[in-house]
Order: C-alpha cells, then sequence, then structure tokens
C-alpha cells in the first residue's frame, strides 16, 4: 500500500512551476496574464474617469 500524497504547493518557487501547468482551475500562464492585464487597464480607466468627475464637479 503506498504512502499518503504530499501535500499541494503552497506557494510556486518560479514562474517555471506555474507554466508547468500546476495552477488551479485549468488556467495557464497565458490566461493569467491576459486576465491580469485586462483588470488593471479597466481599473486604470475607472480611475481616472472617477478623478476627472470629481475634478470638474468642484
Amino acid at each position: 500500500m503506498p504512502g499518503p500524497l504530499p501535500p499541494p504547493p503552497f506557494a510556486f518557487q518560479t514562474a517555471g512551476d506555474a507554466a508547468d501547468g500546476l495552477l488551479p482551475f485549468g488556467l495557464d500562464m497565458a490566461t493569467l496574464q491576459k486576465g491580469t492585464l485586462l483588470y488593471l487597464g479597466l481599473s486604470s480607466l475607472v480611475f481616472i474617469a472617477v478623478w476627472l468627475v470629481g475634478f470638474l464637479r468642484r
């Protein structure tokens, strides 16, 4: 009878670990990068829009 399974990694040591398919939920590195860039771009646009509205209303 084999021993217990080792626990899943708590953190990645290198970006190569994540690229080896160890990301959860079936994600891959390209999808994660695209989602991150989309989030950063949209949040920057919203920040500028809110700042501009506040600046013009004073």
